[in-house]
């Protein structure tokens, strides 16, 4: 077995995953290099800092860079382990596109040599893994793959999806118990001794196609509880009722845990990966398609209600307060806060104020439309009507007499003493 210093790992992709995850594994000492499409991402990282916000990344990328042990490039390198971290997209039809993935083992197939591993991290659908190892036989058919000869395998081939909440990713990456599924009990064997190289909490192995399922339904059941308090709030809206108080005083059950409510779903996978399920067997998922149709219809909801609250106080300019998908990040993947940002940004153009601590720039879909990037300070000045969209710290910490008078709807909850009141129709401090 290799030290760690000996081992060289690739990791295929350096976004909000593939970089944090490069980043943890040189710390153990091993050599790692991480590849990805972006000339500017390769050049920030080599000169140790980093194009993602993420708690503590700038410190530990610095520190892994200056003292050798990874480095990034535009072109792939042999090495001993090799890690797909790439994007798994959807299409329009919800059909999950593995592109990205099977590109990234044609890559690695270039300069695969008997002994190596290759783990798959991306998020896919059940499958996948199997999908790469018989991409690579084919372009590699000097190498023994396995679970297709009867012989031992020249390579080793796993799943181990991430697991790790934004924001806390550094941490996660150590302390979360990691699913590790291997093509045949070999290959899992394997990439679990790869990853108690610096992985804290517990590693589980199992089949490939089992670890890719329990990554899918790890995010659709957040996405289905995620669903029934949005409908709740939809049902509370139309009683009168503050959802806010309903669900605290729900949770007090013994068996009874309520999600909070919000202006949808968004982020990188839980707004995508139930559609995988889905995708793979349409008539025997009627509850995990309902769910996804409910937390989408809410960012709809919240456009409409938004739009009346605004239409009722012609000509005054209104913030949208937070563009990302969860609370103090700078991730703005499938986020519903922009979805909805852009909705009244097309509609209501120059009268659009943002408030994005996250952001130094407005997003592309937004920089023609006329709205304008503020800080908060100046929108409790400058705007009677505040649309809550993201909870972060910054928003919460302002007192009720900053905005006792204001217009709120507040999708979040976060101002539950916020005086409520009637604009065309609905209370102002909306549970979305």
């Amino acid at each position: 077995m290799l030290s760690d210093s000996e081992l060289k790992v690739v990791v295929l992709g350096l976004g909000y995953i593939g970089l944090p995850t490069a980043a943890v594994i040189a710390r153990s000492g091993a050599r790692v290099l991480g590849i990805d499409v972006s000339e500017t991402v390769v050049e920030t990282v080599n000169s140790g800092r980093v194009h993602i916000e993420e708690v503590d990344l700038d410190g530990l990328v610095s520190g892994v860079v200056a003292r050798g042990t990874l480095r990034a490039a535009t072109t792939i390198e042999p090495a001993d382990v090799f890690v797909i971290a790439v994007p798994t997209p959807f299409g329009e039809d919800h059909a999950p596109n593995i592109g990205y993935v099977l590109q990234a083992a044609t890559t690695i197939a270039a300069v695969l040599k008997a002994g190596d591993t290759i783990i798959l991290e991306s998020t896919s659908p059940v499958g996948t893994t199997e999908e790469v190892r018989d991409l690579l036989a084919k372009l590699r058919p000097d190498l023994r793959v396995p679970g297709r000869t009867g012989e031992a395998a020249d390579v080793a081939i796993a799943y181990c999806p991430e697991r790790v909440l934004p924001g806390r990713i550094l941490v996660e990456l150590i302390d979360n118990d990691r699913v590790i599924g291997g093509i045949t009990p070999r290959c899992a064997r394997k990439a679990l001794a790869f990853y108690r190289r610096f992985v804290r909490g517990a590693c589980v192995t199992t089949t490939a196609r089992a670890a890719e399922m329990t990554k899918l339904t790890e995010n659709a059941f957040r996405d289905v509880n995620i669903a029934f308090a949005n409908e709740l709030s939809l049902v509370a809206d139309t009683m009168g009722v503050d959802i806010w108080e309903v669900i605290r005083l729900a949770n007090r059950h013994p068996r009874v845990n309520i999600l909070q409510p919000g202006p949808g779903v968004g982020g990188h996978c839980i707004a995508v990966d139930p559609w995988f399920l889905v995708h793979a067997d349409p008539q025997n998922t009627p509850l995990i398609r309902t769910a996804r149709m409910v937390n989408d219809g809410k960012t709809d909801h919240v456009i409409a209600a938004a739009a009346a609250l605004i239409e009722a106080r012609p000509g005054v300019p209104f913030a949208c307060l937070g563009l990302a998908f969860k609370a103090n990040i700078d991730d703005f993947r499938e986020s519903p806060a922009l979805k909805v940002a852009q909705a009244l940004a097309e509609r209501f153009g120059e009268r659009m104020r943002v408030v994005e601590p996250y952001a130094p720039t407005l997003p592309p879909v937004l920089a023609t439309t006329g709205a304008r990037l503020i800080d908060i300070d100046t929108a409790i000045e400058q705007c009677p009507i505040m649309i809550v969209l993201v909870d972060h710290d910054m928003f919460r910490s302002v007192p009720l007499e900053e905005r006792r008078d204001k217009a709120v709807l507040d999708t979040r909850g976060i101002w539950p003493d916020q005086p409520r009141s009637v604009a065309a129709g609905m209370p102002l401090r909306l549970a979305g």
